[in-house]
C-alpha cells in the first residue's frame, strides 16, 4: 500500500502552521480527512502552549488561574481525542488496504497518533527556542544556551520522525499490529471525577 502518512509533509505542516498562527488566527484549512485531524491536534497543542503561559504570569490572580486551568483541561481533552481519531483513521486505512497483521505480530509502545502529537509539541518547542536563540535583547550567554538547546530539540525531532517512518512501514507491511489506545481521561467527566459528581450532588 502507499505510505500511511507522509512524515515529511507532517513536519512541514507543523512548522509552517506554528509560524503562521503566531501572526494570524488558527485556521484548519486541510481538506483531506487525515490531515484535518492532524491539524486539529496541532491547533489544540498550540492553544495549550499559550494558555499555560497565562497561568505562569507572576501577577495572575487565583480566579484567572482557575479559569486557565479549566481551559487547559478542555484543550487537553480535545488534543487527546484528536490523537485517538488519527489512530482510528489509520486502523481503517490498513483495513481498507487489506493489511492484516498476524495475531502474534508485536505492537508498538506508542501509536502513530501519539507520535504525531509529540512531533507537534516538538515543533512548538523548536519555534520558541529559536526565538530565544535569536533574541536581540538577551545577552550572548543566553542566546548561546538557547542555541545549544535548539540543536538538541531539532535532533530529537529528526530521531522521532525517523522512528515514526519505521513504525508506519512496519504497519503497512503487517509486521506490527495497530490498535487505538483509549486514554479514558476522567478529569472532565462529571460521572467519573469524584470532585465533579460530589459537587453536583451537594448543589442538588
Amino acid at each position: 500500500m502507499d505510505d500511511l502518512l507522509d512524515v515529511d509533509r507532517l513536519l512541514r505542516l507543523h512548522e509552517s502552521s506554528v509560524e503562521r498562527w503566531h501572526t494570524t488566527d488558527i485556521v484548519h484549512d486541510e481538506r483531506e480527512a487525515l490531515w484535518k485531524l492532524i491539524l486539529l491536534n496541532h491547533g489544540h497543542n498550540f492553544r495549550l502552549w499559550h494558555e499555560e503561559d497565562k497561568a505562569r504570569e507572576s501577577g495572575a490572580k487565583d480566579t484567572a488561574i482557575a479559569t486557565v486551568k479549566r481551559t487547559i483541561d478542555k484543550f487537553n481533552q480535545q488534543r487527546n481525542d484528536a490523537v485517538e481519531r488519527i489512530d482510528e483513521f489509520l486502523v481503517g486505512a490498513l483495513a481498507e488496504a487489506g493489511v492484516a497483521a498476524p495475531p502474534d505480530a508485536p505492537m508498538n509502545t506508542e501509536t502513530p497518533g501519539s507520535v504525531v502529537d509529540r512531533l507537534s509539541i516538538l515543533s512548538l518547542k523548536v519555534f520558541h527556542m529559536r526565538e530565544e536563540a535569536q533574541r536581540k535583547d538577551a545577552d550572548a550567554p543566553h542566546r548561546r544556551k538557547a542555541a545549544e538547546r535548539l540543536a538538541i530539540l531539532e535532533q530529537q525531532r529528526v530521531d522521532l520522525a525517523t522512528a515514526l517512518r519505521a513504525l508506519l512501514d512496519d504497519l503497512a507491511h503487517g509486521r506490527k499490529r495497530l490498535k487505538v489506545y483509549r486514554q479514558m481521561k476522567m478529569y472532565n467527566d462529571p460521572t467519573l471525577n469524584p470532585v465533579l459528581y460530589r459537587s453536583s450532588a451537594d448543589s442538588a
